[in-house]
């Protein structure tokens, strides 16, 4: 009885019938969800439809999130934490725009967003036919990855049709199972049109960030503009706004418990078909690295901007995203550990392997899945010191080092032949560095990168033998000069701090490059050989570890039936739910929606709990507009509901029965936070902030009405 409940218990995972909240669904899958039985009042045509207008079309991705078309002027609407980047290279100490906010009250007034792009979802077909008719007789896991990687490559090329502003992705779902072409427009001129401060896109800050209730107002507007006969271009005074086919309305019905929501949007990553031995390595392995190694960083950067409001700027992209990271990693380490999922996905494994072994063709087609896997992570992890500080080294060396290392790589990568490259390594990998070059000094502060890299040197200093950096050894010892002095010298020496000089050396050859007698670009190519042999493990393990997965994927299909959703990848996906509160702990229940109320009760004064005057006053005047929840007889600030999501989904549109917007999805809750490997019914949440709330601070703080007049919300 005991074996048979835990069957069941896991059943949710695979079964489209029991319960439907759960799942990042394909949109070619949603036709299956019997949507207008659980609530939706329009068709799943309206919804996503492959040859009529429909709501996907007002989705993009945008930022590392997600963003919706508000208006038929381009307005897009977003997280306050997916326009932060933008915010944080347009600052600088006299114009502090991540503090401080920004309004443009003209298009002519916008500031260009730099390096962010749109995807704008135009096609998706099923290639998988395609892909697989290109590796038949091939059974060796890397070479069939190879090929298929450039057979991806050929048909990518083809598929853009030599347009410049059609990007094009297929990307394999269940781990290979089947690939799925996507087709993008992508839109290369962004515009910051209105930013909340920071007291309210980021009200309580680190402190409540993944917690519930919350009372953060994270939202931003940007602007799409393209060329005046349609081509999505690079920031250019003749560009005008994008006229998107579909945009969305804001709905003009309030919220209550149990209204039906469902968002559209780009999840970045979920591994809830990962084996017991995938869970082990990141619960104790990779993610407690992460986690104190993002801690140090943090700290780090706080040393070396103290009292410098520049220096803070330049880093403030950087600690933000670290810091929301760690504290995820943080949630997921404490919801394996607390609900003991480690153990759990072991006996579930059991039970698979009981029905394998229970018929001999099974048997011989499944039965060697787990060992495989384990001696996989098992070569992993023979290497594992070295490979995080590897990491560390080329990921968190200071920009100069960072830059100097793609350099580096690119140009050794373009001497071999295409075969033997890595995958996605061609001519215009060199074009595509340079065009974004600027933006990678954008976060570029001396006294940072410096400490960074010093760090990172001993770290690998203190590997042990057999595990160490063969490639530093020549700083690490040499008895002439100590680390820190080495890179003392390197900063004085290299003119890679300078990003039209980085750009010049793009543009040299192999040899010319290293004839410059760059102190970062020998350790570039000192690094190299190893950097290579890390790369090859890389892809070897990717691509057998792949080959395991995939035969779970059919053993799991077979045993369990159809009804399944992939692992998010970055790809758009619909989810739906109902708002609903939840009890995070026993004599505890949390109400879904939470008030300005809220906001004041928390204002101290200080960060990040610093609520602005003019908010307070406008709560105590009772000045909410048509903003007021009749029920709750207070503005609206957050609500939580039902739908599955991960990081990516920052932005996402929430929108009701009607496809109209209610909200923005900015957030999971801290309980809930193992979402990207289990779903929880009872504990994972999405946190929303409610249309209402974005408007009442646009119109009533931002004094921008005219932005909901543009959106028609308001009558002109």
């Amino acid at each position: 009885m005991k074996k048979l409940l835990f069957t069941l218990i896991f059943a949710f995972f695979f079964a489209v019938s029991n319960y439907a909240q759960e799942g990042m669904w394909l949109l070619n899958q949603i036709d299956k969800l019997d949507l207008n039985s659980k609530g939706l009042k329009i068709s799943t045509g309206e919804v996503y439809s492959k040859d009529s207008p429909a709501l996907y079309q007002a989705i993009v991705q945008l930022g590392g999130g997600t963003a919706s078309f508000v208006s038929g002027e381009g307005l897009l609407v977003t997280n306050h934490h997916v326009a932060y980047t933008a915010l944080q290279r347009a600052s600088t100490k006299d114009h502090d725009y991540i503090t401080d906010g920004y309004l443009a009250r003209t298009k002519q007034d916008e500031i260009k967003a730099a390096g962010y792009q749109a995807r704008l979802l135009i096609e998706m077909r099923d290639v998988t036919d395609e892909i697989y008719s290109s590796v038949k007789g091939i059974t060796d896991p890397v070479e069939m990855n190879q090929k298929i990687n450039l057979k991806i490559s050929e048909m990518r090329e083809s598929n853009k049709m030599g347009k410049e502003d059609i990007e094009v992705r297929i990307a394999d779902m269940f781990n290979g199972k089947q690939y799925i072409l996507f087709k993008y427009k992508v839109i290369k001129d962004i515009r910051i049109v209105y930013s909340p401060p920071l007291s309210i896109g980021n009200y309580g800050g680190e402190i409540d960030n993944w917690m519930w209730p919350r009372h953060t107002g994270d939202f931003s507007f940007m602007r799409a503009y393209v060329s005046p006969d349609g081509t999505g271009r690079e920031y250019s005074v003749d560009n005008v706004p994008y006229k998107p086919a579909v945009w969305l309305k804001v709905a003009k019905d309030g919220l209550q418990e149990g209204d039906f929501t469902f968002i559209m949007g780009y999840p970045g990553q979920t591994t809830r078909y990962r084996t017991s031995n995938s869970i082990e390595w990141n619960q104790n392995k990779n993610y407690p690295f992460s986690i104190k190694n993002f801690k140090e960083i943090i700290a780090l950067a706080g040393e070396k901007t103290k009292n410098d409001k520049e220096g803070e700027i330049r880093v403030a992209n950087l600690v933000k995203g670290l810091a929301n990271v760690m504290k995820n990693y943080e949630g997921k380490v404490a919801g394996m550990k607390k609900t003991n999922y480690l153990q759990k996905k072991i006996h579930f494994e059991q039970e698979f392997m009981n029905w394998v072994n229970s018929d001999n063709a099974r048997k011989q087609k499944y039965g060697d899945i787990f060992p495989t896997d384990d001696a996989l992570y098992r070569k992993l992890a023979l290497t594992k010191d070295r490979d995080n500080v590897f990491g560390v080294v080329q990921g968190f060396g200071g920009t100069q080092l960072g830059v100097a290392s793609n350099i580096y790589f690119i140009k050794k990568e373009l001497l071999k032949p295409q075969a033997e490259r890595q995958p996605g390594i061609d001519e215009s990998v060199i074009d595509n560095f340079i065009q974004g070059m600027d933006n990678n000094y954008l976060n570029y502060f001396e006294p940072f990168d410096k400490a960074l890299l010093v760090r990172a040197l001993g770290m690998a200093s203190k590997l042990p033998d057999g595990q160490r950096i063969k490639g530093l050894e020549y700083i690490l010892t040499d008895n002439s000069r100590s680390p820190e002095e080495f890179v003392n010298d390197a900063f004085r020496t290299s003119k890679l701090n300078d990003p039209e000089y980085a750009k010049k050396v793009c543009r040299m050859s192999l040899a010319e490059i290293e004839a410059l007698n760059d102190p970062f670009i020998k350790m570039a190519a000192s690094m190299y050989p190893e950097s290579e042999e890390i790369s090859k493990d890389g892809i070897e393990f990717g691509a057998r570890v792949q080959e395991v997965r995939k035969k779970y994927i059919d053993g799991l299909f077979e045993w369990k039936g159809e009804g399944m959703y992939p692992d998010a990848n970055g790809t758009m996906r619909f989810t739906w739910g109902n708002i609903k509160g939840y009890k995070p702990a026993d004599a505890v229940t949390y109400y879904p929606f939470t008030t300005l109320k809220g906001v004041i009760e928390k204002n101290t004064g200080e960060e990040p709990f610093n609520a602005p005057d003019e908010l307070v006053r406008l709560y105590e005047k009772k000045d909410f507009g048509k903003w007021m929840d009749p029920n709750l007889k207070d503005v609206p600030v957050a609500f939580t509901h039902l739908c599955d999501i991960t990081g990516g989904n920052s932005g996402s549109p929430v929108m009701n029965a009607k496809g109209e917007i209610i909200g923005l999805a900015f957030d999971g809750n801290y309980e809930g936070m193992i979402s990207d490997w289990q779903f929880d019914y009872d504990l994972q949440r999405t946190i929303s902030v409610d249309i209402r709330y974005v408007l009442f601070i646009t119109e009533k703080f931002g004094k921008a009405d005219f932005l909901l007049k543009e959106m028609g919300v308001l009558n002109n």
